[in-house]
């Protein structure tokens, strides 16, 4: 069964997509969000296998999620389903797998799964990654970086992000930009010391140390070596807990 997750900012919309899909018991639905920004740190953070994506989001653009979700290199199929023919093309350049139009029938929706189901194991195979255990059985974090292979103390770690669309890792002393994408090196990560914090975030919770409040409930975190590291309202309060600070207020 396939996990899904829908983003439309119309209730009845959202509603109406999670009845049909019920009915034909091919997909369960994990989540479900009405902007962008909640799009991507959900689906950064439950990698559905498919999202079902509205074009437009209350000034938003659903291209734009699509685009980000396709610079993170996360392993979820997007299928657009919109009121809006004129985007079809903008849709497939950015891998969409299918284009849905308004008011839609079940017939269309059955299709887009066909699909899925034609390619679902090819898309999922390109994101296997090495054994994370040898990772952290060394302690070590493999870097290519440079032309060169940098074998990069995990303790010394201090964040991995999404900077100007590369991905940067950040010792306590060097800084490396690398082509792995985020989700490939958090899969590498030991679990126990290593948190993502944001849709472009990994932080060493051993690095941590200060958090104050920034807006809209989000928090900023100050490392040591004077890094500032964001924090989405969605890890909040899993970050609270890890930390013991789920029963008190920052």
């Amino acid at each position: 069964m396939f996990k899904a997750f829908i983003v439309d900012d119309e209730l009845l919309a959202r509603e109406e997509l999670k009845y049909v899909l019920r009915r034909g018991k091919q997909v369960e639905i994990v989540g479900e969000a009405e902007t962008a920004e909640e799009a991507l740190e959900q689906v950064v953070s439950l990698q559905p296998d498919l999202v079902f994506l509205d074009i437009q989001l209350s000034g938003e653009s659903g291209l734009d999620v699509a685009k980000q979700l396709k610079e993170l290199q996360l392993p979820s199929i997007v299928v657009f389903v919109t009121a809006y023919d004129e985007h079809a093309l903008q849709a497939f350049e950015l891998n969409a797998l299918d284009y849905i139009l308004k008011p839609f029938d079940e017939s269309r929706i059955e299709q887009a799964l066909e699909k899925i189901k034609r390619i679902k194991q090819p898309i999922r195979t390109e994101f296997i990654v090495q054994n994370p255990i040898r990772g952290a059985r060394t302690g070590k974090l493999a870097i290519e970086a440079d032309e060169r292979i940098v074998l990069a103390d995990m303790e010394y770690i201090v964040f991995i992000g999404l900077v100007d669309g590369k991905t940067v890792i950040k010792t306590l002393e060097q800084q490396y930009a690398v082509n792995d994408a985020l989700i490939t090196i958090e899969k590498k990560l030991p679990h126990d010391t290593f948190m993502r914090v944001h849709r472009a975030f990994i932080i060493n919770l051993k690095h941590i140390v200060e958090m104050e409040p920034w807006f809209h409930s989000t928090y900023n975190l100050t490392m040591k070596d004077g890094s500032k590291v964001p924090v989405s309202r969605t890890y909040m309060k899993e970050l609270k807990e890890v930390l013991g600070l789920h029963c008190k207020k920052l």
